[in-house]
């Protein structure tokens, strides 16, 4: 059974960091790439970042570029999402996703995580 589950999430005022994780079993890890996605209250999930499988290839959603980093540890089978400068705007609750392309839609992601709730006060 695939798991995805996501951690790190909580409550931090604008300028501040998390660093989110996404920890996977149930599959072959370094086969898939792995995605970010966040949804806010009363809008579409939308594209975050990823990565692929071996970590050194990576795409953002111009909205967190240069502020959002990730990354994978293929032995822990875990990615990463650092988020520092963090935004009132960027308050969602945020989902990985694995796949088998470097991907920015949803439709590409078969396996999803149920999300850990990141909340920036201004």
């Amino acid at each position: 059974q695939v798991q995805l589950v996501e951690s790190g999430g909580g409550l931090v005022q604008a300028g501040g960091s998390l660093r989110l994780s996404c920890a996977a079993s149930g599959l072959t890890f370094t086969a898939y790439f792995i995605g970010w996605f966040r949804q806010a209250p009363g809008k579409e999930r939308e594209f975050v970042s990823v990565v692929d499988r071996g970590g050194s290839t990576t795409v953002y959603a111009d909205s967190v570029k240069g502020r959002f980093t990730i990354s994978r540890d293929n032995a822990k089978n875990t990615v990463y999402l650092q988020l520092d400068s963090l935004k009132p705007e960027d308050t969602a609750v945020y989902s990985c996703a694995a796949g088998f392309r470097l991907a920015t839609m949803r439709s590409d992601y078969l396996f999803w995580g149920r999300g850990t709730q990141v909340t920036i006060s201004s």
